[in-house]
Order: C-alpha cells, then sequence, then structure tokens
C-alpha cells in the first residue's frame, strides 16, 4: 500500500513515495523542490504560496505516475508557525525562524522559570518567543495558531489540529501532561486562545482530502498526522543497536539526543542546552541542537555551489588546518557570511585564516566536537552510558564529519539510513494503516532494509 511523505526541510523537500514490496521498504522519490527565506518588508519569510504549490505539484505527480497513494502526510522544521483570523485565513507572512526579531524578547523573558514548565532549551528562535515579538495588535485579531505543518495539513483536510511533535519546539508544552502549559502562556503573555485544544498524536487521521485539493490533485486519500516535526520522523527511523544509543538527526540542524520515558528539567539539562521534545507514541526526544549542516551549506552557497557536498567532506579531510570554533555560537545563526563569520571567530582566538579546505576541514571539526561534548552532557544528565552513536539524514553521507565524530566521542558510529525523516513519515502512516504493526516493527523492517555504514573511533 503506498503512503506519500512530503518532508520540508529548510532548505528543500521532496515527495518519497513509500511501498511495502513483498514486505520491504521502498522509497521513490517522485519531485523535489527547493526552499529558501525570502527578505520581504524588513524580515525574512517563508514562501508559503511557493511551498503550498509545490505540495499540490507533487501530489499530482502521484496521479500521473497511476500511483495513488492511500494516505498522506507533512513533516517540516519546528517553531515556525501562522496566525489565523476568524474566518480560518492566515495572516500576513510566515516569519522564519532565523529572523532577528526575538532578541529582546528572548533576553527579557525568565528562562529558568519556562524551562521548569516546559523543558525546553533557551534559543532566541522559540515560538514562545517569536510570539512575544508580534504587535499586539495582531494577536488581538489571530483566533488560531497553527505551526508549519499543522497548517498545511489544515489546507490539505480542512482540520485545525496542532501534532504533539510539532507543538512540543513551541517552549508552551508540558512535556508531563502533553498539553499545552497555560502557565508558561500567561507568562509569556500569549493568549491561550490560539491553542484551545490539546495537541493530537502522530498516527492521527484527519479524515479525506477537501473537495478543492481533491479538485486539483484528481483523487482522494486519507490525510495521516506523521510527527511532524522531521526531526521526530527521524528519530522513528534511527536503527539503534540498543538503548544506550546516541541518536543525531543530521540535515540543516543537528539534533543530539536519546529517548526517554519522562522529561528531565534539572540544571544539568538546563544549563548543557537539552530539550525535551516529543517523539512517536508520547515518548519524549531529550536532546540537543547543534548549528549542523547549516553552516556548510551557507559555505557552498557562497561558493556558488561548485562543489558537491561529498567533495566538500573529501576537501576538509585532505586539509591539515588544526583549530576550531564553537559551532553552537549563536553568532552563526544568520550571517551576512558564514566564511567571514568563521574566519571571525578563528580570528578572535588568535588562529590563523585557514584556506577553502581549511574552513571546512574546521567547521566539519568543530561539529564533530559540539557532539562529544553533547553527548558527555547527556550522559551525566541522564546517568547513561552511552555506547554508540546512529546518525540519520542527509548529513550521515559525510564521510569525514562522521569518522571525525567516531574520534571525537571515542565511540562506533553507525551512519544512515539518509532518508531517516521520510521513512519515519512513512511508518506513522503505515502503522496508521494497519500495514506496520507498531514502532518496534518499523525499526526491525528499517534495520533489515537499510544497512549502515559502521564508523570506528581511531586511538
Amino acid at each position: 500500500m503506498d503512503v506519500l511523505a512530503i518532508d520540508i526541510g529548510a532548505s528543500s523537500g521532496r515527495h518519497m513515495l513509500g511501498s511495502l514490496e513483498a514486505g520491504r521498504i521502498h522509497l521513490e522519490e517522485i519531485y523535489r523542490f527547493p526552499n529558501s527565506m525570502k527578505k520581504r518588508d524588513g524580515r525574512l519569510v517563508w514562501d508559503m504560496e511557493a511551498l503550498w504549490a509545490h505540495i499540490l505539484t507533487g501530489m499530482t505527480r502521484c496521479r500521473e505516475m497511476g500511483r495513488i497513494p492511500a494516505s498522506v502526510g507533512v513533516d517540516t522544521w519546528g517553531v515556525d508557525y501562522v496566525l489565523l483570523d476568524g474566518a480560518g485565513q492566515r495572516m500576513g507572512d510566515c516569519v522564519a525562524y532565523r529572523d532577528g526579531r526575538t532578541r529582546e524578547a528572548a533576553a527579557r523573558a525568565d528562562a529558568r522559570r519556562l524551562y521548569g514548565l516546559t523543558g525546553t532549551a533557551r534559543q532566541v528562535f522559540n515560538t514562545v518567543y517569536q510570539l512575544m515579538s508580534e504587535p499586539e495588535e495582531r494577536l488581538k485579531q489571530a483566533s488560531r495558531c497553527l505551526l508549519v505543518p499543522d497548517y498545511f495539513h489544515y489546507l490539505l483536510s480542512g482540520k485545525k489540529v496542532n501534532e504533539y511533535t510539532e507543538a512540543s519546539t513551541t517552549g508552551l508544552l508540558d512535556p508531563r501532561l502533553r498539553d499545552w502549559s497555560r502557565e508558561a502562556m500567561r507568562l509569556a503573555g500569549i493568549p491561550p486562545r490560539l491553542f484551545p485544544e490539546k495537541p493530537v498524536m502522530p498516527g492521527t487521521v484527519l479524515g479525506g482530502l477537501t473537495e478543492a485539493v481533491r479538485r486539483q490533485v484528481g483523487y482522494d486519500c486519507r490525510v495521516t498526522l506523521p510527527a511532524a516535526h522531521d526531526t521526530g520522523s527521524a528519530y522513528m527511523a534511527v536503527p539503534a543497536r540498543d538503548e544506550n544509543a546516541a541518536c543525531l538527526s543530521s540535515g540543516t540542524w543537528s539534533l543530539l539526543g536519546c529517548e526517554t520515558d519522562a522529561p528531565l528539567t534539572g540544571e544539568e539539562a538546563r544549563l548543557g542546552g537539552f530539550t525535551n521534545e516529543g517523539g512517536y507514541g508520547g515518548r519524549i526526544r531529550f536532546l540537543r541542537n547543534i548549528m549542523g549542516l547549516w553552516m556548510l551549506q551557507c559555505i557552498r552557497r557562497e561558493e556558488g555551489e561548485r562543489f558537491s557536498f561529498a567533495e566538500m567532506a573529501d576537501m576538509a579531510a585532505a586539509s591539515d588546518y588544526p583549530c576550531t570554533v564553537d559551532a553552537s555560537d549563536d553568532r552563526f545563526l544568520a550571517p551576512e557570511s558564514m566564511e567571514a563569520e568563521v574566519r571571525a571567530a578563528l580570528r578572535a582566538q588568535g588562529a590563523p585564516s585557514p584556506d577553502l579546505p581549511g574552513l571546512l576541514r574546521c567547521v566539519n571539526r568543530s561539529l564533530a566536537k559540539c557532539y562529544a561534548e553533547a553527548i558527555g552532557t547527556m550522559a551525566r544528565a541522564t546517568g547513561k552510558t552511552f555506547t554508540s552513536i546512529n546518525i540519520v539524514g542527509g548529513g550521515s553521507q559525510n564521510r569525514a564529519l562522521n569518522q571525525w565524530t567516531a574520534d571525537a566521542a571515542g565511540l562506533p558510529v553507525y551512519a544512515g539510513p539518509a532518508e531517516g525523516t521520510a521513512l519515519g513519515n512513512a511508518a506513522a502512516q503505515w502503522i496508521a494503516l494497519g500495514e506496520m504493526k507498531d514502532l518496534a516493527d518499523a525499526r526491525a523492517r528499517i534495520v533489515r532494509d537499510f544497512e549502515p555504514q559502521l564508523y570506528t573511533p581511531r586511538r
């Protein structure tokens, strides 16, 4: 039974058609499209009209191929949202998380109190700080807040719901109750009417497509919520060998953590920058956001995209540049030039300016160092002794970074599957359709059908 996993990241999106042939998982990319932030009226925003048009185009491609999916679900990045008016229409732009509007709100908020309520690490782009930065009149006019994948599911199905894993990125969710924290909203001055209902779990079926969408794509199918936060979907596809494996979803962001049964909101976790996000089945993903491949993506754009990511990894591996930077520093969130910003950070610590291969080595090794440090903090906060690192997502194909991660952490690295997010999205739909028994069944099949690459630490 075919399912359509629409996976939209901060730099591109794709429609992945999933099928189970003789019990084995097959994923086929049928449509890919670019995505990037735009500058509009002095703000960095997402082009929601273009993204919606791409969603419909990819769905139409299924009909043209004669492969009508039984179900469709959308996952995207976290924290960003749209406001709806009383008629259910979007109010203005969807401002992107890298826009600088939130810094004042994040600085004045009671970060320790909010962490105790929500278990969400203080990051300047959190939804709570974005909403605190909205003009008061705009909040008065709004009747509902939907996160980005929630909005697309609304356009597909006509149903307004907030999905649990995406809601958990807002800094407004009580991770113990898996419901909105009215106290966090009160502290932040956010009207509770924007979030009137408890978030719903991945696997929830919203019904069929709206009549307008059916006419446009030429068929009907079920709209099934995956783990709508892309990291939540990626974690579903982690082929962990045991319960003491650290998980790393490696894409534009690197999200390193582990699954727990309950949130951890102590000082070790807060000071370490760890957050408690929702996972499939109501579990908790205890993780830390690290700047990730965004730094490499920016450098590639600045170099005119004349090198592939694989070539950039080879260039980094061939260099002997010795210095690193703090890859978690907010200075790398949205600089005018990533190359200039990394060189400025190196210069500030008295390091020599690298050539391009040296710059790439610096960034890759800085990321590996951040991963290793995060695993150390996570071990202290959880009391676990981690035995391996499982990397999924596009970054699992970066051979140099994988090896340096193994070296820095002193742990074996299992890299793959690269399509982890789409696999997790599809798996949630198959479970809802009864084609897979549960998450354990899905993960067992992924381990069988997608063999990871092993990197062992060098002494």
